[in-house]
């Protein structure tokens, strides 16, 4: 299962960078051709949302079906070691589940707020021009 995961750091991560190049100032002339390539991903993005999903149901169905050390005494210090590992994997993967949907939904909004930006603004040039 540990290739889920990197799969899904990784489109996070790619999503982190993509928000960040979008909120930059200074890329003007870049700008352009930046929103046309992601408005072109956002749509294979999109696989983000499922696919955090059915980790997400990986780990509770992990959580339900955990060894529990805590109601019986015949836990070695192992079995406690090996819980505890656990508990923070799924605290670990919880977070980049979340910070993958949330990425998403920031490239998205973002993506949306600055084309609906530009179409303002040619809206008022227009009008500019006509008057």
């Amino acid at each position: 299962m540990a290739i889920e995961w990197v799969v899904l750091g990784y489109a996070a991560g790619a999503e982190a960078i993509m928000v960040l190049l979008l909120t930059m100032p200074g890329l003007g002339p870049l700008r352009k051709g930046l929103i046309s390539v992601i408005r072109n991903l956002l749509k294979p993005f999109l696989s983000v949302v499922p696919f955090s999903l059915f980790l997400f149901m990986d780990i509770y169905w992990k959580y339900e079906n955990r060894l529990d050390c805590e109601s019986t005494d015949s836990c070695t210090p192992n079995d406690h070691l090996r819980q505890q590992k656990s508990i923070m994997k799924s605290q670990r993967n919880m977070l980049l589940i979340i910070s993958a949907v949330v990425f998403y939904w920031l490239l998205y909004s973002v993506t949306r707020m600055i084309i609906t930006i530009e179409q303002l603004n040619a809206k008022i040039e227009k009008l500019k021009n006509r008057n």
